[in-house]
């Protein structure tokens, strides 16, 4: 496996998976550093999830190597990127810089599941859990769009935006093959949308 050295973006409940993209705004003073750097170089950033709060908190070990695409600098130095994902990636130490935001070293995972479909069965359970789920949550979805999805869309789709709390979004973003995601997407919505909507007090950690 390849290693890289990694600007990143620790941001709790945010994961982004290989081939979809993360739309983000981008305010903060040090990670308007890290955009700007990012486009000045290759406009690539880790996405990585914090385990705690404060301005440098421990790291979770796997994140996501994204690509800039999309990009509108604000007048006030503020900017809307959409993050295009290319690989997820295991850190293995964070490196000292004098950069505002942080670096690490990483090692890039070999893998592609774009190929990856699910079964009859394991779709029609993907969407009958996501209907009520939705309902649950009060959600209004187009559910006729939902179904021109493919499997690895609608799959890593749910997995990114569902509200889920930090640890559920980090093992949906180290889980490996997409039936293994379909299956444990399931299991979270079954979870978190049991009883009357979301309950804040639910969790995973």
């Amino acid at each position: 496996m390849a290693t890289r050295r990694i600007s990143i973006f620790p941001l709790p409940g945010a994961i982004l998976l290989p081939d979809m993209q993360l739309p983000l705004h981008i305010f903060e003073p040090r990670y308007r550093a890290l955009v700007g750097d990012a486009l000045a170089r290759d406009r690539m950033i880790g996405m990585i999830q914090p385990m705690g709060e404060g301005d440098n908190p421990p790291l979770f070990t796997v994140g996501c190597l994204g690509r800039i695409g999309d990009v509108e600098a604000l007048a006030d130095g503020r900017y809307n990127i959409v993050l295009e994902g290319l690989q997820r990636f295991t850190m293995l130490r964070e490196l000292e810089v004098n950069t505002p935001f942080r670096q690490i070293e990483a090692e890039l995972w070999e893998e592609d599941e774009t190929g990856e479909t699910l079964s009859l069965g394991e779709r029609a359970a993907l969407e009958a859990e996501a209907r009520r789920f939705a309902e649950a949550q009060g959600y209004a979805v187009d559910w006729n769009s939902v179904s021109q999805l493919d499997d690895f869309s609608l799959v890593n789709v749910i997995s990114q935006i569902a509200p889920f709390d930090v640890a559920a979004k980090q093992a949906l973003l180290e889980s490996k093959g997409l039936a293994t995601r379909n299956e444990l997407v399931i299991q979270l919505m079954q979870f978190f949308g049991r009883q009357d909507g979301f309950d804040d007090r639910m969790t995973l950690q």
